[in-house]
């Protein structure tokens, strides 16, 4: 399939997200679209895959121009997209969202259906339980399953926004191998938005660059990552140094023999001391229990046993409203299902999150407050825009702006998801502002690069064990990728 962009513009108010873009894709090639967080990359690509018009310029599928009113139009036409925030539903298992958009009629025949899903997961190398909630599934097993499904329905042009976010390295690698697959025997087209310039290096034969609502410039691959840097952002960012470790003697969290359950194993017991103005990394593999121990300690599940102690406090039995009295805030993943609402503005969130307890709704404090918070994180958006019209990436900084001024204990579950680099380090920035100020902060990322960098200690989480490593000064990320497969704990 040769898909070709021509002149497409796309305005929001008076952001002109996309600026007269034109660019050809040919079948049987991967390629990257780059640029920084609100750049219109996500914009384009939802206009492309039948999400929403655009106000000007046409699609052509091999010479033909096309218009896509839905996602179905363009899905039967050959084009699927995976976005950020996966499109399932939870009250629902993962072969039941499997045949959603399934031409079955009412009433489908589910033992074919799940001989169709079995057939699709071995030929991708995935491993999905075709009876699993989508509840419990890790975002990484979302974005496989919502792949699993586009190819089920015919996907030959396969648009994917930040599809390694949340899975493992061999989970990567197994959809890196995937794709080349498909690409090169099949002849289907891969469109990849990413941050992660590694995946890019190691994954595609084109690059596409935006900047501002405009494509500046595109080359074919290879390309370093500060080549591709300086493509995006104009310039060349200089590598970061490694932040000075951290820390005071007084403990924040305190962790007593608690033993966590995780949909998958039962954690042996856990004692840990966190400490005020320290940042503790966990690492492993999808599933090793680090998001439900972040959870345990967020309030927002029970541990089967042990104890856990708040600033020498006993809170094992309060749950998150009553930690969040007592300083502890907690940033989930899944922003649109856990800490953001769509259908409301950015203004609305601000009411929300600080107009707790009062009787009447303060609505020019909240978009006093959002303009502030605007401008001091560089969300691209205004007080009255609806938080799902925003970039994942400029989600991620609503979301992380809103969080309180003065806090004991942070828990952050991929605090840079969706980020650009320049954006992450601005995030991190702010967050050890925080760390200076004594905040102790507990984060979870798939990027092992940023664990290493940013942590001052390091808790890798294998085979229901937990061993924390005092000093990570001198561990590399291939060093850390190691431990977390189980070689030399």
């Amino acid at each position: 399939m040769h898909v070709q962009i021509d002149q497409i513009t796309k305005t929001f108010g008076t952001l002109r997200a996309n600026d007269a873009i034109s660019m050809a894709l040919d079948g049987g090639r991967i390629y990257a679209i780059l640029g920084e967080n609100g750049a219109g990359k996500s914009t384009l690509m939802k206009i492309l895959s039948g999400y929403q018009p655009s106000d000007f310029g046409q699609i052509l599928l091999d010479g033909a121009p096309v218009k896509f009113a839905t996602p179905a139009d363009a899905l039967r036409c050959g084009i699927g997209m995976l976005h950020q925030e996966p499109l399932d539903i939870a009250p629902m298992t993962a072969l039941d969202n499997f045949i959603l958009g399934s031409p079955t009629g009412l009433l489908p025949n589910r033992r074919s259906a799940r001989r169709a899903f079995i057939d699709t997961i071995k030929r991708l190398g995935f491993t999905l339980d075709a009876d699993a909630y989508i509840d419990t599934l890790t975002i990484g097993e979302r974005q496989q399953l919502e792949i699993t499904r586009l190819i089920s329905l015919g996907a030959r042009f396969l648009i994917l926004d930040e599809p390694t976010t949340g899975i493992s390295a061999g989970q990567k690698e197994q959809l890196f191998e995937t794709l080349r697959d498909l690409a090169k025997h099949d002849g289907l087209t891969v469109a990849l938005v990413s941050h992660k310039l590694e995946d890019v290096e190691a994954l595609c034969d084109h690059v596409f660059v935006l900047r501002a609502g405009k494509l500046a410039g595109d080359a074919p691959m290879p390309l370093s990552p500060a080549q591709m840097v300086e493509m995006m952002f104009g310039k060349c960012i200089d590598p970061e140094p490694r932040p000075a470790q951290h820390s005071t003697s007084a403990d924040v969290l305190r962790l007593d023999a608690l033993r966590v359950h995780d949909e998958r194993l039962t954690m042996q017991k856990v004692s840990l001391n966190i400490r005020a103005g320290q940042v503790v990394g966990l690492a492993g593999l999808d599933g090793s229990g680090q998001r439900a121990f972040l959870r345990v300690c967020a309030g927002l599940e029970q541990p089967l046993s042990g104890r856990a102690f708040l600033s020498g406090e006993d809170v094992t039995a309060c749950g998150y409203h009553e930690r969040a009295r007592r300083g502890v805030a907690f940033a989930a993943a899944g922003r649109l299902e856990e800490g953001l609402i769509a259908g409301l503005t950015l203004a609305e969130h601000f009411a929300l999150a600080h107009g707790a307890g009062r009787l009447r709704v303060d609505m020019p404090a909240a978009s006093a407050q959002a303009t502030a918070q605007i401008e001091r994180y560089s969300v691209r958006g205004r007080p009255d825009s609806r938080i799902e019209t925003l970039s994942g990436g400029n989600q991620q900084r609503v979301l992380l702006s809103m969080l309180p001024d003065s806090l004991a204990l942070l828990l952050l579950e991929n605090p840079t998801r969706g980020l650009d680099v320049d954006s992450a380090r601005s995030i991190w920035a702010r967050l050890l502002a925080r760390r200076e100020e004594g905040t102790a902060i507990l984060f979870i990322s798939p990027d092992l690069d940023e664990i290493v960098q940013y942590s001052d200690r390091i808790a890798v989480f294998y085979g229901g064990r937990v061993t924390v490593i005092d000093d990570p000064s001198s561990l590399t990320a291939a060093q850390l990728g190691q431990l977390i497969g189980g070689k030399a704990l």
